[in-house]
């Protein structure tokens, strides 16, 4: 029976993932502008301590909602398996996202945001490694997202090599496919925003660290880079978790992921907007079928694949990070 009700929360929850995903594709431009002004382990640090200010207050605001309901939840849910969840998945979050960070000031918003993508295609294939065998469509798609790397990133060069930051985005897809197979492993057993904010708190000690071993950062530099850090920190880390929560509640998980993905697109069209970055229509062709590719590996039919992307967003790093971003 069709139910109407149903549709506009179907509808209202799309609409805030697609928020969500602008939020993170604008993030590319942040993170651009913002590598202009300070090195990557001092942007990471911190946007990372401000998303834990956010989610810290996050996780206060449900523990008071929640205890008003009658409910008699600690405010820690299983704290020994947080830390340690926490860490790892903190770790591998510092990693792609300083990758990501370092990436994205070498390359246009538009290259980073399709690279970054690839780990919608990257997880399943990992999945093997874990006993799980993809159908023939994912090898497709493997295939699909190859050439359109191809064409983005090395048609029209006289070598067949890969710049600096493309190794370094490539990377970072690699090392969110890791973060992600770490949060469905732990997210199943703790609270989701909890576990955010370890891994957030994680990355941002461990960016902290780095920026004293390898960094510098002077007040003006820092003063510059403001903007691009609140957002990033704020509205990609905080806002952005927010509306993933809320968007995916009773949302099918293929649809909340394909949503999500838009990301790439949005990344692409801020580049283009803020920045005035251009793409050749070789380049263009090549963002085309990496868009295809990430949607393909989406589509109904392994559903696995689908639920580890839903979950991809909550590092942006990055999302994310992120997206990530």
């Amino acid at each position: 029976m069709h139910h109407p009700t149903l549709d506009r929360t179907q509808l209202r929850n799309t609409l805030l993932l697609v928020l969500g995903a602008l939020i993170w594709g604008v993030a590319f431009v942040a993170q651009s502008v913002g590598s202009g002004y300070v090195g990557a382990y001092t942007f990471l640090a911190a946007r990372s301590w401000l998303a834990c200010a956010f989610l810290l207050g996050l996780i206060f605001v449900r523990h008071k909602t929640r205890q008003k309901q009658g409910s008699r939840l600690p405010f820690w849910i299983k704290p020994k398996t947080l830390v340690l969840g926490g860490a790892l998945c903190g770790i591998a979050l510092f990693a792609a996202s300083a990758a990501q960070q370092m990436g994205v000031g070498t390359t246009s918003t538009a290259k980073a945001g399709f690279l970054t993508a690839l780990y919608v295609v990257i997880v399943p294939v990992l999945g093997l490694f874990a006993g799980r065998r993809p159908g023939a469509k994912l090898w497709v798609c493997v295939a699909v997202s190859v050439v359109g790397l191809y064409l983005l990133c090395m048609a029209g060069r006289d070598a067949l090599t890969l710049t600096g930051g493309e190794w370094q985005l490539l990377l970072c897809a690699l090392l969110f496919s890791f973060q992600i197979m770490l949060v469905d492993h732990f997210g199943p057993q703790l609270d989701g925003v909890q576990l955010s904010f370890a891994e957030f708190l994680m990355t941002a000690v461990l960016s902290t660290l780095f920026m004293f071993l390898f960094e510098n950062p002077t007040p003006a530099q820092l003063a510059g880079a403001a903007v691009s850090i609140l957002y990033c920190g704020i509205l990609s880390s905080g806002v952005g978790y927010t509306l993933q929560i809320l968007g995916q509640q009773n949302l099918d998980p293929t649809i909340a992921s394909l949503a999500m993905c838009l990301e790439s697109v949005f990344s692409a069209l801020a580049g283009w907007v803020v920045l005035h970055q251009t793409l050749t229509p070789v380049e263009t062709l090549g963002c085309c079928l990496m868009f295809a590719a990430i949607v393909g590996a989406q589509l109904p039919g392994r559903k696995p694949a689908a639920e580890k992307t839903a979950e991809a967003s909550q590092a942006k790093t990055a999302a994310q990070p992120a997206s990530r971003s």
